[in-house]
C-alpha cells in the first residue's frame, strides 16, 4: 500500500491502531483515526498522534469516512467480514490488517509463531535465545507490542520473533515469514470464526507465502498439525516430545535434540529446562526447533532453555501467604490452555474459572478437573459462571462455589485453601465481560493478592 501524500483510514485506535497511524505518519501519510469509541473515552492515549497531520474521526460511522480515503488499515479486533471492510471492497478501497502494514516496512529477518496456546511463551522464550546469541532482537505482534512500532526503528541485520493470532492472520496477503512455527489448535474463538474448519484454515495462513527456501515449524503430535505438513511448500521440521522425528527437534533419552538431514545435535537434558509441564516442553521444543533452523550454535539455545523463568500472567507464582501459594494463569482464556495450567498443579488447588464467553465447551475441562485429585475446589465468575457450574457439576464435580467479582472469587478461594495448596486464577476464558484483556484480569488479580492480610 502507497501512503506518501495519501489519506489513510486506521480502524480501531488500540495499541495496533495507534502504531498503524504512527508508522503511516512516519511514511508521509495522513492517517484518518477511526473508532466506536469517542475522542474522549481514550484520555491520554492518543497524545502522542495530537498536532500531527492525523484526522481526529473517533466515533463517526467507519464506512462514511472510506469516500475520500485512499487506503484501509484495520487492527486485529476488526473482524474482515466488518461492514467497513466490505465498504471498502466495494469502493476499491485497499485494505491491510496493521500486521501486514507493519511487515512490508519492515526491515531484518522475521520469524512469527502462532496456534492456540503456547504462543507467547514461546515467542519470548525464542527472542530470548537470539538476544543471548548477540543479535538486536524485537519481541512483537500479538504479544503487546505491534509490528508497525518494530517497522519504525529496525535495522537490516535485526531479528524480529512475532506472535500472530488467527485474528491477524485474517488480513494477511503477502505476509512471509523467514521461519514460521504453528505449535497446536483445539478450539478457540468460535464466536469470531464460526467453526474449526475456519480457524484452522487461518492457521494455516502463516505459511501460505513461504517457499521450499523457508522452514515450517509443525507439532508432530498434534493430528491436524500433522496432516498440514502435506499442504506447506517449505521444509518442514517436527517437534515431538513422544517420538523421534527424522527432521526436526524430540526427545530421545531424556535429552532434547536437534537433527536435520542426518546430522544429529544434543541441545540439553529435558529435566534441565527451567520452565515446567510437559507444555512447556513442547514450548522449548518449538523455540529449539527454530532457532536451530537459523542457525543459532546449540550452547546458547541450552543456557536460555535453562535459565528462562516463563512469561507474566502464565502459571505465574505471585505470593505465598499463611502457606498457601497464589498463581497468576490469567493468560488461560481458553479450555486447553486452562487444562495444561491444571495438569501442572502438584498440591491440592482452588481454580478460579470464568469470563467472558466465546463460545467455548468446558466439557473436557470440567472432566479433567473432575479426574485431577489435585483440584479440590472450583470458584466460577463472569458470563459463563452458570455454564461452568453445570458442566462441573455434570462430570461428578460438585464442591464448585460462585462468585460475583474477582475480589469475591478469590476471598472464597482463600476460605477454601489448605496451608501447602494452591489458589490458581486460570478462567478459560477471556476477560472482556470485566476487564480491558487478560493482562489487567493478571494485574487486578496480584494487586488483590498482594493486598491479603
Amino acid at each position: 500500500m502507497k501512503l506518501g501524500g495519501r489519506r489513510i483510514l486506521v480502524v480501531g485506535m488500540a495499541r495496533s491502531g495507534i502504531a498503524a497511524a504512527r508508522l503511516i505518519l512516519h511514511h508521509g501519510g495522513i492517517p484518518i483515526l477511526s473508532d466506536q469509541k469517542s475522542e474522549e473515552a481514550f484520555g491520554q492515549d492518543l497524545d502522542m498522534l495530537r498536532g500531527t497531520a492525523c484526522e481526529f474521526r473517533l466515533g463517526e460511522d467507519a464506512g462514511k469516512l472510506l469516500e475520500g480515503a485512499e487506503g484501509l488499515v484495520i487492527s486485529p479486533g476488526v473482524p474482515i467480514d466488518a461492514p467497513v471492510v466490505k465498504r471498502a471492497k466495494e469502493l476499491g478501497v485497499p485494505m491491510v490488517g496493521e500486521l501486514e502494514l507493519g511487515w512490508s516496512l519492515l526491515q531484518g529477518e522475521m520469524l512469527a509463531i502462532s496456534g492456540t496456546n503456547g504462543k507467547t511463551t514461546t515467542t519470548t522464550l525464542l527472542g530470548k535465545i537470539f538476544e543471548n546469541a548477540g543479535r538486536v532482537t524485537h519481541v512483537a505482534g500479538n504479544i503487546g507490542y505491534p509490528l508497525s512500532s518494530v517497522a519504525l526503528e529496525s535495522k537490516k541485520d535485526d531479528v524480529c520473533v512475532v506472535e500472530v493470532s488467527s485474528f491477524q492472520l485474517e488480513s494477511v496477503r503477502a505476509f512471509h515469514p523467514r521461519v514460521a512455527a504453528l505449535l497446536n489448535i483445539t478450539e478457540d474463538h468460535l464466536n469470531r470464526h464460526g467453526d474449526m474448519q475456519t480457524y484452522i484454515r487461518l492457521k494455516q495462513r502463516l505459511f501460505e507465502n513461504q517457499s521450499e527456501r523457508d522452514v515450517a515449524v509443525l507439532n508432530l503430535d498434534d493430528p491436524a498439525l500433522r496432516k498440514m505438513a502435506d499442504r506447506v511448500k517449505s521444509r518442514v521440521a517436527f517437534f515431538s516430545r513422544t517420538q523421534k522425528v527424522e527432521n526436526g527437534a524430540f526427545v530421545d533419552e531424556g535429552k532434547l535434540v536437534w537433527q536435520w538431514d542426518g546430522v544429529r545435535k544434543p541441545i540439553c537434558d529435558a529435566d534441565a529446562i527451567l520452565i515446567p509441564g510437559p507444555h512447556n516442553l513442547e514450548n522449548a521444543l518449538a523455540a529449539a526447533a527454530m532457532a536451530c533452523a537459523m542457525d543459532v550454535p546449540a550452547p546458547v539455545i541450552r543456557h536460555t532453555l535453562m535459565s528462562f523463568t516463563g512469561v507474566e500472567h502464565r502459571i505465574e507464582k505471585v505470593r505465598v501467604f499463611q502457606g498457601v501459594t497464589y498463581i497468576n494463569d490469567s493468560k488461560g482464556t481458553n479450555v486447553d490452555s486452562t487444562i495444561k495450567a491444571v495438569q501442572s498443579m502438584r498440591a491440592p488447588t482452588v481454580i478460579l474459572l470464568g469470563g467472558y464467553d466465546k463460545h467455548a465447551d468446558f466439557a473436557p475441562l470440567c472432566r479433567e478437573i473432575a479426574q485431577t485429585p489435585h483440584i479440590t475446589d472450583a470458584v466460577v465468575m463472569g458470563q459463563t459462571a452458570r455454564q461452568i457450574d453445570g458442566q462441573l457439576r455434570e462430570a461428578g464435580f460438585d464442591r464448585v462455589v460462585r462468585a460475583y467479582s474477582l475480589e469475591d472469587a478469590l476471598q472464597k478461594a482463600r476460605s477454601l485453601a489448605v496451608p501447602g495448596g494452591n489458589v490458581l486464577l486460570s478462567p478459560a476464558c477471556a476477560s472482556f465481560d470485566m476487564f480491558r484483556d487478560y493482562e489487567h484480569r493478571g494485574q487486578a488479580f496480584k494487586e488483590l493478592v498482594a493486598a491479603l492480610g
